[in-house]
């Protein structure tokens, strides 16, 4: 079956929760989308929203790849070659992940529903139900904990809590939220906002919190300077940003390892197929997997969850990404049921267009 035609376009995408980080506030997230149209009719589905602070490049720069005459080639080749289609775009157009990924998704979309399969059957599910984290951005203690309520009480066990400008804060949001919810799970970011020093405050403070990770706690190239840090706790600090892509995750793999976890983002390594081979190097490595997102659509959302239960070294969700968009292009998609996400058992991705 070949492709008939290729279709994009970007979409503004309004938060109903603006929120705060450690280096920006977030208010609204522009989207770019891919329709890949088969003969018969089938429709593929891509979406991208990559941080251009994180890879250097934005959904501008994306839609503007698209742009140009370059994909109009694949027009007349079959599906049944999506892999080297992925290929050929990863090599025409190197260090553009939301770019690649773009169309990694939609192809894995189009590829599935043609085989009639859901995408996670074309590299075999592991896994098929994790809860997903919830994340409370950076905000004072009442705020803190009245948001974390809010989430509780929607039946979510896990909550993400954004940190990296006031360890001093920091350190007494998490104690107020463990001590008001017990039965929860405490996941911490700090976006890369701590020193090494403020690292061990941090860690010393909390650490009989049982809190389960501590995403990118240092900047970008700073990772060496986590050896000063007891091997016990490295092995719940996380690699984000610092983990871009499969030579990043080949890098952090040795010891003595610097995380013990890898943040796979299909934002930041371009896609399913790139993010299975950082799987497979954290799985070679003994590194866990936590599978995270930007402010995304429920497309990309979903394709993450896709691939997050392809790989058996799968161990944390934090697809959120999606559930705090007023609006969207799509319908379906994933599942999601007192804060556990599952996927159905729909060709593709199991998502539908709206009008649109």
């Amino acid at each position: 079956m070949n492709i008939k035609n290729i279709e994009f376009f970007s979409k503004n995408l309004v938060l109903t929760k603006p929120y705060t980080i450690a280096y920006k506030t977030i208010t609204e997230v522009e989207n770019v989308f891919l329709l890949i149209t088969l003969e018969n009719g089938i429709i593929g589905i891509g979406a991208a929203n990559p941080d251009f602070q994180v890879v250097g490049e934005s959904p501008a720069d994306v839609l503007k790849t698209y742009q140009s005459d370059y994909f109009q080639k694949f027009i007349g080749k079959s599906i049944k070659y999506f892999r080297s289609m992925i290929y050929d775009v990863s090599i025409a157009f190197p260090n553009k992940p939301g770019t690649l990924v773009l169309w990694d998704i939609a192809l894995h979309d189009a590829f599935a529903k043609y085989l009639n399969i859901p995408v996670t059957a074309i590299y075999g599910q592991h896994i098929h139900a994790l809860p997903t984290s919830v994340t409370i951005g950076i905000m004072d203690v009442q705020d803190t904990l009245r948001q974390a309520s809010e989430y509780v009480q929607q039946g979510f066990k896990v909550l993400k809590i954004k940190t990296g400008q006031e360890v001093e804060l920091d350190i007494e949001r998490i104690i107020k939220v463990n001590e008001k919810f017990h039965n929860i799970k405490i996941r911490v970011d700090a976006n890369q906002g701590y020193e090494v020093k403020d690292l061990e405050q941090f860690i010393k403070a909390t650490n009989k919190l049982g809190l389960e990770i501590i995403e990118q706690p240092l900047l970008v190239g700073k990772e060496t300077e986590l050896s000063e840090i007891d091997k016990q706790y490295r092995s719940i600090l996380v690699a984000d940003e610092s983990l871009k892509n499969s030579k990043s995750a080949i890098s952090f793999t040795p010891s003595p390892q610097p995380y013990g976890i890898f943040n796979i983002k299909l934002m930041k390594c371009g896609g399913i197929l790139s993010a299975l081979e950082i799987a497979t190097i954290a799985k070679v490595g003994g590194i866990d997997l936590f599978w995270g997102c930007n402010d995304e659509s429920i497309v990309s959302i979903t394709a993450a969850l896709h691939a997050a239960y392809a790989c058996v070294n799968t161990k944390y969700l934090d697809l959120d990404g999606s559930l705090d968009l007023a609006e969207d292009i799509v319908n379906g998609g994933f599942i999601l049921k007192d804060g556990m996400m599952s996927i159905s058992d729909k060709p593709g991705l199991g998502v539908e267009l709206n009008n649109i």
